[in-house]
């Protein structure tokens, strides 16, 4: 058995925080951090999204974050992919950003709808030509016993986005992730992690300190 003890989590240098001096919404604080961590890593948009299928079983997996706004927190995806069938059938979610060069980690829980359809149309046609055409591909996570199968389905994807720039696919939906709770955690290397937690009650958001 390989130990996985003695790697390095977090750099020697660490971000302060004080949750006392945090702002009064989780969208103000998760947009400081947000730009904070891009100046050091890659993708810091990037989110580990949660759901369960229909046995009430946990799937997760990295995706981009859209959008942030006090209403909601913006994905998107096809409705026909695995994601968006647990998300149209289980309508809540999890969402967890992981900064490790930074020691930092948000994690966000939440209801989920579908925003307009003319919104999810507008958000496929501002994805580069490739994410057209690979959202246009189709048949997500379904087995592949051939590739030259997608070779072929590439390229018939290609000529239908050329032939039909404007057109986005109905099955393509911007995920509307209206959040419960969100909180913040900046590590420590004394592990007395720092923890806050905001938690909504209609419009209004209260903080509390987490023990860690």
């Amino acid at each position: 058995m390989v130990s996985l003890r003695g790697w390095q989590s977090f750099p020697e240098e660490l971000p302060s925080f004080d949750p006392d001096t945090a702002p009064e919404t989780p969208e103000e604080l998760f947009l400081e951090w947000l730009t904070e961590a891009g100046e050091h890593v890659l993708a810091p948009h990037a989110v580990t999204l949660s759901t369960v299928d229909s046995d009430g079983a946990p799937d997760a997996r990295v995706v981009i974050l859209k959008d942030v706004a006090p209403s909601a927190w913006a994905i998107a995806t096809s409705s026909e992919s695995p994601k968006g069938r647990q998300l149209d059938k289980t309508p809540h979610a999890a969402l967890t950003f992981f900064w490790p060069a930074r020691g930092r980690q948000v994690r966000v829980r939440g209801t989920v709808a579908p925003a307009a359809p003319e919104i999810s149309a507008a958000d496929f046609l501002a994805r580069p030509p490739a994410s057209r055409v690979e959202a246009f591909i189709g048949h997500q996570s379904e087995p592949l016993p051939d590739p030259a199968k997608l070779t072929e389905a590439a390229d018939a994807a290609a000529h239908w986005v050329a032939e039909n720039p404007d057109t986005a696919p109905k099955t393509w939906t911007r995920y509307l992730v209206t959040p419960t709770t969100v909180e913040f955690w900046q590590a420590a290397h004394d592990r007395r992690h720092l923890r806050l937690r905001y938690l909504r009650d209609a419009d209004t958001w209260t903080r509390e300190r987490l023990w860690p």
